[in-house]
């Protein structure tokens, strides 16, 4: 069955977290996210040297051939 423009199910909010749940995310799901999320900021930060790096080697490329 097909839920296609209908709200999706909040049940969470019908449910919500007992002290067990709430334990295990402080203890092992948060710590994971912030885990993830320093590892993508290591790699963007990596791809944004990569980046610039090749945008100054294209300068240089380009004010060489001006000069040739």
């Amino acid at each position: 069955m097909l839920r296609r423009d209908l709200p999706l199910r909040r049940t969470w909010i019908e449910q919500p977290y007992g002290e067990e749940e709430i334990t295990r995310l402080e203890e092992e799901v948060l710590p994971a996210i912030r885990k993830c999320l320093a590892r993508v900021d290591e790699l963007d930060q990596r791809l944004l040297a990569q980046q610039e790096l090749l945008v100054l080697r294209c300068e240089l490329e380009s004010q060489r051939h001006a000069l040739a």
